[in-house]
This record gives C-alpha cells, structure tokens and sequence, in this order.
C-alpha cells in the first residue's frame, strides 16, 4: 500500500475537478480525500495499491491536462487511514 499526497495548481477550481477525481477513485478502489484550497489549488490524499494510485495520478493528469500548470506529488508509504474516498470542505 502507497500514499500519495498531490496539489495540483491551475485551473482546476470549478471545473468539476473534485468529482472527477472522486469518480476515478471510487473506480480504482483507492481511499483518501480531495479539496479545494482557498488559493485556488486542489490538494488531493491518495492510498491504495501502488498500480491502482499511481494509475489514478495519471489518469487526474490526462483529464486535466488543459487545466493543471503544475503539481507537487509524493509518495510515502500508505497507512491504511481511510475507509473511502471522499471529498472534504
């Protein structure tokens, strides 16, 4: 199990970014959650799998590849704090 933690900056506040997302995780079987910043960034916690997140990372970037300028993503080890995914306000 893997962990990622990624603010994404750009375009992506109203753009219906926080429920793709939590589509595409809902498909995957990752827990974690998804926010808006008040800066206007997007900050996303990702576990699961390491195939399923990182498949899940790349998918968010293919969806949004008009809209996010730039990311900031690590990976650390997961520890299975979720029961789903979410998104929080």
């Amino acid at each position: 199990m893997i962990r990622a933690h990624v603010i994404y900056s750009g375009r992506v506040q109203g753009v219906g970014f926080r429920y793709t997302v939590l589509e595409l995780a809902n498909q995957l079987h990752v827990t974690g959650w998804v926010k808006n910043l008040p800066d206007g960034r997007v900050e996303a916690v990702i576990e699961g799998d390491e195939d399923s997140v990182k498949k899940l990372a790349l998918e968010i970037d293919q969806a949004f590849k008009r809209n996010i300028r730039d990311k900031l993503l690590n990976y650390s080890e997961g520890i299975n704090e979720f029961q789903k995914f979410e998104i929080v306000y």
